[in-house]
């Protein structure tokens, strides 16, 4: 180049960006084999690029497998892959089939077993290799670990699964029967179609999808959402449309399943994850299912205060303190050192850290020891409705009271807070938020608490056993767990949602006979936090979490098929009487 624009002291042409070397493939004292060919089973050629230490030897390879390219390495949330090679580690960091620089057709989550184990075995066999292999990633990389070690690859000694799910149904695509319309649509324009059409030589339309970027709110208000037209008029991501169809949890869903795989993996794992990821529960379902029965800490499990990115110490304005933050590289180390080196890895199976505490909590296993589960039954005279009600959450059973009354409305669904959307901030801010403008909304209930006489620590799974009718054929419940500060600051701390039709089977869905009272389990969330004396506790019930999930229609059709003018309002009652006591179920732990 005969220029070489300079930005502070990075030089960018073709020869150096800080210290790595372009040209000779270093970074700085580490060598990087770029676009390594890797043949998979079925004579797919996948790439990889492969990060060698500095001292010549023999050493063990981590894999890092991801659709995001592999020159980026997920340095959004860990360090470089350098740093790993410095550590004494062959890295090999491989587009996953059909992204970026590999060949074949990309169909999310179809190929990465077969493909995962073929990498896992190519791997070990590297010149420099001891033969012994590791895995790391977060999202669909961490997926794509626990799918390969189902195949049970040989040289596989350990795994690294972050901030993911265990079934792409359930907790992935949906939650509670709802689509994860936030997390999908972002996904999917943001992360998936540009680079998937501009592989296909098709640049316009990628260009028109690149373009629609600059204003995504707009693109979680168009109905039908089956229709989407910037995906079916540019033919991007064919997928997304197979996720709509298949909106129960059938064969499509099973069959890709890493928790229907879960007795097939062996690989000792350390399971990492976030309060506010949108793939907490999967985590905690990943954790707690390969770790019955194991009693020789092959499966970990660590906890922080984190969204899906980044992993520090503030997360939506809240900052968690210095406990928070640059934990996950250095556990990540620790693990693979201990089971690709023999190094100690002393500690508990279980690390989470405990929000308003701010500190780290040691554990044996997930449910924690020592959890008691408390009741807390919901009560109001007047009406819950919004924070001007006079909702209350107490330890006593309600006598008899009338049923808060509140409707549904589709075209005005109540909007977002913070939360586990994993999305642009634009669309949906993640993690902790006020929670003010939500509850001064009619069509939301809201109960409380006295304030609190001693702290409270809640960790665990928190459920709502909840009595409510509907005058409709479906509905949605939306429900919030809620920390108010002594000066009335309300902050979300977990959240959950059921669609009413599946209250008893994802893979079956109910219709409900209208004004009939159903009892529903909803899960309200997983969590770690100390509400502190003199905090409040709060309770949100509403029909809508929007752009979180998509809105129900109230109607009894798919969400996904309707249009704008096939919504329906629909009137919901929730109970609290003698026969009928709704009530908070909380795991609450005594402080140690």
């Amino acid at each position: 180049m005969n220029s070489e624009p300079v930005v502070g002291d990075v030089t960018v042409g073709d020869v150096t960006v800080g210290d790595v070397t372009v040209g000779d493939v270093t970074v700085g004292d580490v060598t990087v084999q770029r676009d390594v060919a890797v043949p998979m089973r079925d004579g797919t050629v996948l790439r990889a690029d492969v990060y060698r230490p500095p001292q010549p030897g023999r050493y063990p390879a981590l894999v890092l497998r991801t659709p995001y390219d592999k020159t980026v390495a997920q340095q959004v949330t860990y360090q470089h892959p350098a740093r790993y090679a410095r550590r004494g580690y062959l890295v090999v960091a491989q587009d996953v089939r059909g992204r970026y620089a590999s060949d074949g057709t990309f169909a999310p989550y179809r190929h990465e077993a077969a493909d995962g184990a073929d990498t896992i075995a190519w791997a070990a066999g590297l010149d420099g290799c001891t033969g012994r292999v590791g895995t790391y990633g977060f999202s669909y990389a961490g997926a794509s670990q626990l799918l390969a070690a189902s195949e049970r690859p040989a040289a596989l000694c350990c795994a690294a699964p972050a901030f993911t799910s265990s079934d792409f149904y359930d907790d992935w695509t949906y939650v509670g029967g709802a689509l994860n319309q936030a997390f999908v649509v972002s996904w999917v324009v943001q992360m998936l179609a540009v680079p998937d059409l501009a592989r296909a030589g098709a640049r316009p339309e990628a260009a028109a999808v690149l373009a629609a970027q600059a204003d995504v709110p707009r693109l979680y208000r168009g109905r039908p959402l089956a229709g989407f037209p910037l995906l079916r008029d540019t033919g991007a991501a064919p997928y997304f449309f197979d996720w709509l169809r298949h909106d129960t949890r059938d064969e499509y869903w099973r069959s890709i399943s890493i928790r229907e795989r879960h007795a097939r993996i062996a690989a000792p794992c350390l399971h990492i994850g976030g309060w506010y990821d949108t793939f907490i529960e999967g985590t905690l379902d990943n954790f707690a299912r390969l770790a019955a029965g194991d009693d020789d800490g092959r499966q970990r499990l660590l906890v922080g205060p984190w969204a899906h990115t980044p992993w520090g110490r503030a997360v939506g304005g809240r900052d968690f303190g210095p406990q928070a933050g640059g934990v996950v590289d250095e556990a990540q180390l620790a693990w693979f050192d201990h089971w690709l080196k023999g190094s100690d890895n002393g500690g508990a199976p279980v690390r989470v850290f405990v929000m308003g505490a701010n500190r780290w909590r040691d554990a044996r296993g997930w449910p924690v020891e020592g959890t008691d589960t408390q009741r807390w039954y919901l009560h109001a005279s007047r009406g819950a409705n919004s924070v001007s009600g006079d909702g209350r959450l107490d330890r006593s059973p309600p006598a008899d009271e009338p049923a808060d009354v509140y409707v549904a409305m589709p075209a005005r669904p109540v909007p977002s807070a913070g939360g586990r959307a994993s999305s642009d901030p634009a669309v949906v801010p993640m993690g902790p938020a006020d929670q003010s403008a939500v509850e001064s909304r009619n069509d939301v209930l809201v109960y409380t608490t006295a304030p609190l006489a001693s702290d409270l620590q809640v960790i665990g799974t928190v459920w709502l056993r909840l009595f409510a009718a509907t005058d409709g054929p479906d509905c949605d419940w939306v429900a919030k767990l809620v920390d108010v500060d002594a000066s009335g600051r309300t902050v979300n701390i977990c959240g959950g949602i059921l669609r009413a039709r599946f209250r008893d089977s994802l893979e079956r869905p109910t219709p409900l006979r209208p004004d009939e009272v159903q009892e529903y389990r909803l899960r309200v969330g997983s969590t770690a936090n100390v509400f502190r004396r003199g905090h409040r506790l709060r309770l949100l019930i509403t029909s809508s979490d929007f752009p979180q999930y998509d809105v129900n229609p109230n109607t009894g059709e798919t969400a996904a098929a309707t249009g704008p003018f096939d919504l329906r309002v629909a009137t919901q009652a929730v109970f609290h009487a003698a026969a009928r006591p709704s009530h908070l179920l909380l795991p609450v732990v005594a402080d140690a």
